[in-house]
């Protein structure tokens, strides 16, 4: 039952890890629309790739390390931005030049991994929930609801199980949420610019956020 409940649990961090909308989602968007659901599915590899490299980090102290160094996270916020800010207008490039070019294929995987490797939401997530995450323990989930219910649904954190819930989760948004779009989009002859614009928006606003973070943080 515990087992059960970790992977579950996990698969949850997962998709809310995944799921909301921002800078990654707004890639694997514009890629699915634009040149199918293997590009949407690689780009949400190259994210998910990140994780992994962040998870390893975490595990061996480097992610901690970062916290402690102001100086790095500065310059992570501001690659990040401008990163963000190209990406964009590349979006908008697009929609000039057209959809489902070939010589843009594949780019979906490194555009989306180098991205998330500066992502300061990613890196923020593994330097504060993904230690608890790691970090060996028990959480019973619904005990501060009702003592009747306490030992119900016990979560063990640091277990095999609970990180391969949470990339499970993750896996289940990357190759969804790419269907969902091509359907919808092969229905919507339109979906595709409109996808692309707000994709660029919505790197734009992220990019130039994060740079106005780095300034601060810099300066």
């Amino acid at each position: 039952m515990a087992l059960l409940a970790t992977l579950l649990a996990g698969a949850a961090f997962g998709l809310a890890l995944a799921a909301p909308p921002g800078p990654m989602n707004a890639v694997i968007a514009e890629e699915s629309v634009a040149r199918g659901w293997n590009s949407g599915f690689r780009a949400g590899l190259g994210a998910m790739t990140a994780d992994l490299l962040f998870m390893v980090g975490a595990l061996l102290g480097v992610v901690a390390v970062i916290r402690q160094l102001p100086l790095l996270q500065g310059l992570l916020l501001a690659v990040g931005g401008v990163l963000m800010l190209y990406f964009a207008y590349g979006a908008v490039t697009e929609l000039r030049s057209g959809f489902r070019s070939a010589d843009a294929e594949g780019k979906g995987f490194r555009k989306a991994f180098v991205l998330a490797m500066t992502n300061p939401y990613q890196i923020l997530f593994w330097l504060t929930v993904g230690v608890g995450l790691l970090d060996p323990g028990q959480v019973d989930v619904l005990a501060p609801l009702s003592a009747a219910l306490a030992g119900t649904v016990v979560v063990e954190t640091g277990s095999p199980a609970l990180l391969v819930g949470l990339f499970g989760g993750i896996a289940l948004w990357i190759t969804g949420f790419p269907a969902t779009l091509v359907v919808a989009e092969r229905r919507m002859d339109r979906l595709a610019p409109a996808v692309a614009v707000l994709s660029a928006v919505v790197l734009a606003g992220f990019g130039a956020y994060f740079l106005y973070d780095a300034a601060r943080t810099l300066l």
